[in-house]
């Protein structure tokens, strides 16, 4: 496969993680002429609804809407992955072939193991990424080392405080459509499927009503938050709004 490089990627421990959490951000990015990837660590096999085959095509749907370059699934055990050697090289892999200046990643701490988990499985990849000492090869290939510039973790269940907020007016609707793409995962009147926290009625609303506020602090229509372990630098303070 020809190397393709793109210029953000956004690492999901499982497929509706990114739409949930950083949707809008990836659209607006999209439409801005950015090409954006999307790669899932597990196919949610464990779910409480649906199945991994119906979450495979769900996940190509909402990947279509957003209008990213590509999606990809390393196929972690569900639940059961761990930040070691071993997933840390296959993670190192994407990142050295796709060569992102910009990583976003799940949430450093939330209700769901799997997320902190993943926050630091990539966190950490992205710096041995940059390690030319550690050897990796694609398709026979042997690969340069590649460091991201920056790692933004997107805010999930939890609501810790924001370091950086993106203003996604105008890209809220083009999120939710992605989010409903995931029907097995949502409310549905008919399901006789066991319910779940994000099942309920008003769940997908509430996504929206969260954009909403935080754009309410920072004045715009709606805005999606991350957080950053290392310190942000601007050339100008007056660059900042």
């Amino acid at each position: 496969m020809k190397e393709q490089k793109l210029d953000i990627v956004a690492f999901g421990a499982h497929p509706d993680d990114v739409e949930l959490s950083c949707g809008a951000t990836i659209a607006k990015e999209v439409a801005s002429g950015l090409a954006v990837g999307i790669i899932d660590l597990t196919r949610g096999e464990l779910g409480t609804r649906g199945s991994a085959e119906i979450r495979d095509k769900e996940a190509s749907k909402a990947a279509s809407i957003l209008g990213v370059t590509l999606r990809q699934n390393l196929g972690f055990r569900d639940g059961f992955f761990v930040n070691d050697e071993a997933h840390q090289l296959e993670v190192i892999k994407v990142l050295r072939h796709y060569k992102p200046k910009i990583v976003l990643c799940n949430a450093q701490t939330d209700r769901h193991i799997d997320h902190g988990r993943a926050a630091d499985l990539v966190h950490d990849a992205c710096f041995l990424s940059g390690l030319q000492k550690i050897e990796t090869q694609f398709e026979g290939k042997a690969q340069d080392s590649w460091r991201p510039s920056q790692v933004y973790h997107y805010m999930q269940w939890n609501s810790d405080p924001s370091d950086i907020v993106v203003d996604v007016s105008g890209f809220m609707e083009k999120k939710i459509e992605s989010i409903l793409s995931y029907a097995s995962q949502f409310f549905n009147e008919n399901s006789n499927e066991p319910e779940t926290p994000i099942s309920s009625k008003t769940f997908v609303e509430s996504v929206k009503n969260r954009g909403a506020d935080l754009g309410r602090i920072v004045g715009v229509e709606y805005a999606e938050g991350f957080t950053t372990q290392r310190q942000l630098a601007t050339t100008r303070i007056s660059n900042l709004l």
